[in-house]
């Protein structure tokens, strides 16, 4: 059975659309299908007073400290216009990728799809963002869609909206790197009583565990495989150490292509311990999970055209743009 990669190029291109080109060439000849980048700008940050110092309890983090104008700063510098968003659909076509990006703002939609994109990917925290689920859904061909950190209730209730429009569900864990223990692929059981097509978008630590939860994933049925892509040393990009390189890629299309049997007979003596991968199809969120489901939901939102990045709107909101 093959799988679809998809090469998550995130901003392990550090704004460099010379780098960016280089990695579409890598991840094609890899054996990726998909090359994916993020439709992300600084303005669209929301500012949030109560990241700008967290809230420790008696040396427990409740709340995530991560102050606004630092990140801010960060993300300006690894921006790409949208004259980027089209050369990067022009060269991805070109080398024989389907180009993605994920939307992080309802405001991009219609830019998105402008710059030639056609699939577009949902990151897990607006899995529940359902006014823009249906903004998607109005114009693009297919939605993949990832469900980490979201509660079985919303993941059902973001299915419906799309029942009639093409789209893959992704388990995902939001923890940053993932321990193969709080994988829980068993989860995929789940998303198949949804949606015909499920995958997993894969955060684990690359130095430490490979491709295995990957691996693992594609013995249990996955047909969708996301990870972060790089050529760089993992130390020089922020995503750098849950990115894998060109052949890693390789070889996990490789075992993808494996019967059943044979890709458990690599698993069971390359990967020892991979059996932990597969967890508990009924769990539920980590207190890990919910920290980073309360600042990452919400962190990307549009501007309203007389205010600042202290009101919002953000997309799970039943508001239309531009009525503010």
């Amino acid at each position: 059975m093959s799988v679809e990669f998809i090469a998550e190029f995130c901003q392990n291109h550090n704004g460099d659309t010379v780098l960016l080109e280089e990695m579409i060439h890598a991840a094609a000849d890899s054996g990726a299908r998909v090359g994916k980048i993020q439709t992300i700008f600084a303005d669209n940050l929301a500012y949030r007073p109560k990241f700008e110092t967290g809230i420790e309890i008696e040396g427990r983090t409740e709340v995530i400290k991560r102050p606004y104008r630092p990140e801010y700063e960060r993300m300006k510098g690894l921006e790409l216009d949208f004259d980027a968003h089209a050369r990067f659909v022009e060269s991805c076509v070109a080398h024989g990728l389907d180009p993605m990006t994920t939307c992080f703002s309802r405001e991009h939609v219609e830019a998105i799809r402008s710059a030639g994109f056609r699939r577009v990917k949902v990151a897990s925290y607006d899995c529940a963002s359902y006014p823009m689920l249906r903004d998607l859904a109005a114009e693009f061909d297919e939605l993949v869609v990832s469900t980490g950190a979201t509660f079985d209730d919303e993941i059902v209730t973001a299915s419906r909206i799309l029942s009639d429009v093409p789209h893959k569900l992704l388990h995902c864990v939001t923890i940053y790197p993932t321990p193969l223990d709080q994988v829980h692929l068993s989860r995929m059981r789940f998303l198949r009583t949804l949606c015909g097509c499920v995958g997993f978008s894969d955060h684990s630590l690359v130095q430490r565990d490979g491709m295995t939860a990957a691996k693992a994933a594609c013995h249990e049925g996955a047909e969708v495989i996301e990870r972060h892509f790089t050529i760089l040393d993992a130390k020089e990009t922020k995503d750098g150490p849950v990115s894998v390189g060109p052949g890693l890629v390789a070889d996990l299309i490789r075992f993808a292509e494996l019967d059943h049997e044979a890709q458990r007979e690599e698993l069971d003596a390359r990967h020892p311990g991979w059996l932990q991968c597969l967890g508990d199809a009924s769990r539920g969120l980590s207190a890990e999970e919910l920290r980073n489901r309360d600042y990452y939901k919400g962190r990307f939102a549009s501007r309203r055209e007389r205010y600042g990045p202290e009101a919002m709107i953000y997309n799970w909101e039943e508001t239309r743009l531009g009525d503010e």
